[in-house]
């Protein structure tokens, strides 16, 4: 899908991926269990073209309005594959599957909020209207996102927060957006070149 002008785009998701640094930076550490863990394994499944993992919390209908706003959010580029390619749906759904009700009704909440803002504006869930449409709906409910008002807008940060750290910590968004290469071998060490610390 080609960017349109006002698409909120990768570049703008990199440019706030430090509002959810914290939350990338626990993920190890939060008691999610194994598979919290094993995110990597996870997305190198993605990228190998493994079958979806069975959904633990959301719903079919659910688990499709993630998957489309959270490939509008970070989508699909000329430089590396999208949200849904990395199957930052199934991060989510283990994520919140783990969390508290209070966590788990706000999904709900949220989610049930945005398919009827949709069917509204459009008439149809959001998963069903089309990428200008979905487009649309986002821009409006992004408007505020400093101070949401809304269910709509609350959850539109709610989301955007967790596709950014679920996309950054997987492999296609570590390895193909960001580059990195991991540890690599140095043949030689300098160390620091000042004449002044050279004996």
């Amino acid at each position: 899908m080609a960017k349109q002008k006002d698409e909120i785009t990768r570049r703008e998701a990199i440019r706030n991926i430090s509002a959810g640094v914290g939350v990338i930076a626990t993920l190890p550490v939060i008691g999610m269990g194994q598979e919290a863990h094993n995110h990597g394994a996870r997305t190198s499944q993605a990228a190998s073209g493994a079958s979806p993992k069975p959904l633990r919390f959301f719903t079919e209908e659910e688990n499709k309005t993630i998957i489309e706003m959270s490939e509008r959010i970070i989508p699909a580029d000329d430089s590396s594959p999208g949200a849904k390619a990395a199957r930052v749906n199934e991060f989510i759904d283990l994520m919140v599957s783990q969390s508290p009700d209070v966590t788990k009704e706000q999904w709900r909440t949220g989610l049930a909020a945005i398919n009827k803002k949709s069917r509204d504006m459009f008439g149809a869930p959001f998963a069903d209207a089309s990428v200008d449409q979905q487009v649309e709906m986002l821009k409006e409910i992004s408007k505020n996102e400093k101070s949401p008002s809304t269910t709509e807008e609350r959850f539109f940060r709610t989301i955007k927060y967790m596709t950014i750290d679920g996309y950054y910590t997987s492999e296609i968004g570590i390895k193909e957006e960001l580059r990195y290469k991991g540890n690599t071998y140095l043949k030689e060490f300098t160390g620091c070149t000042h004449p002044e610390h050279q004996k």
